[in-house]
């Protein structure tokens, strides 16, 4: 008895841990919202990335996966377009088929912008969302799939004076979040 379950566990050794295409494929969403969140905000995607997907998930009849850009969020933007940059390229190989939209709000956005400048090919990306870009400074490969939304006020990316405006909540409160999630889900 012990020699059969020997044998048994020998000749399945070798198929262990080898996926079958249709399992990778079954796990790759049919869309996928990259977010890069604000200055100082919890890794993950931040209050803005979070209203993001939950109106884009109420948009769509698609499955919607969440990637959390992975960068410090203070003062530096590189490490933050480089991680982004590879996660989308990764998903263009892995998941050909997922449709991705990035997303950033305030050093978030400015993390959008420097990756569409290094190499990210714009047909990987169906739709972007940006929220109080400072710089906007995003490549032109990119423009016509993009919604860049300033708060009223907010003299991050507009000429306001209101410092408050530059805050998660106007974004979430004002509808912009949900104007840019319904942007996004016409482009899926």
């Amino acid at each position: 008895m012990r020699l059969r379950r020997l044998t048994a566990v020998a000749l399945l050794a070798p198929t262990l841990g080898i996926v079958p295409p249709s399992a990778v494929a079954a796990a790759c969403p049919g869309a996928e919202v990259v977010f890069a969140r604000g200055r100082e905000e919890p890794p993950g995607v931040g209050a803005v990335g979070d209203a993001f997907v939950n109106s884009l998930r109420g948009k769509t009849r698609m499955s919607v996966g969440v990637y959390g850009v992975n960068y410090p969020a203070n003062i530096t933007t590189i490490s933050g377009a480089n991680d982004l940059s590879g996660h989308v390229q990764f998903m263009a190989r892995s998941c050909p088929n997922t449709r991705e939209v990035l997303g950033g709000y305030s050093l978030g956005a400015e993390v959008v912008d420097r990756a569409t400048w290094g190499g990210l090919p714009p047909d990987t990306v169906a739709a972007v969302a940006l929220f109080g870009n400072g710089t906007r400074r995003l490549a032109p490969a990119f423009a016509g799939k993009t919604i860049d939304q300033c708060a009223q006020g907010d003299p991050i990316c507009g000429r306001g004076t209101n410092w408050p405006s530059h805050l998660q909540p106007s974004y979430i409160n004002s509808g912009l979040v949900d104007q840019a999630a319904s942007f996004a889900a016409g482009r899926l």
